[in-house]
């Protein structure tokens, strides 16, 4: 199993600090404190690629990644062409095809379509075939799912905004 699957209907009140660090970095990457966060994101990335929900070593014992965080971290370094961040996609793409989980999955195919990442088409043939193969009821997972599912059938991007 990769770190970082999270079985359908788990109850969370979300990913840590990491994410809590990230999000604030998504809706405007303009902003005076992005570029601490997002170079703070950068160098708390895990020696084998990708990030967890801190960080990337702690007492010399390197941490295990996750997949929406990494996901999630990728999102926010957009704009960075740092060895973090293809290593960070290098291990999202090897722990995507080891996932069975949407919302993992989700979130992966976003972080894969906002690189333009041909990873992306594996990624979401995988979220079709395991969103018709389980009883998603969560609607966390389902909105996620459905956000990812259309904007890789389109050219839109979910977190653009249109004015």
């Amino acid at each position: 199993m990769v770190s970082g699957h999270r079985q359908l209907g788990r109850s969370h009140g979300g990913f840590g600090h990491r994410s809590q660090t990230v999000f604030p970095v998504l809706p405007d990457q303009t902003a005076p404190h992005s570029n601490s966060i997002r170079n703070g994101n950068a160098r708390r990335s895990c020696p084998e690629g990708g990030w967890n929900a801190g960080n990337g070593m702690v007492f010399g014992a390197a941490l295990t990644p996750h997949i929406e965080t990494t996901a999630i971290a990728l999102l926010a370094l957009t704009e960075d062409a740092e060895p973090a961040v293809l290593q960070g996609l290098n291990w999202l793409r090897q722990a995507c095809g080891q996932c069975s989980s949407a919302y993992s999955l989700a979130w992966c195919a976003l972080a894969f379509l906002t690189y333009q990442d041909q990873a992306v088409e594996v990624c979401i043939a995988r979220l079709r075939t395991t969103l018709t193969l389980s009883r998603v009821l969560n609607i966390e997972t389902l909105s996620l799912s459905a956000i990812a599912i259309n904007a890789a059938e389109g050219t839109a991007n979910p977190f653009q905004v249109l004015i």
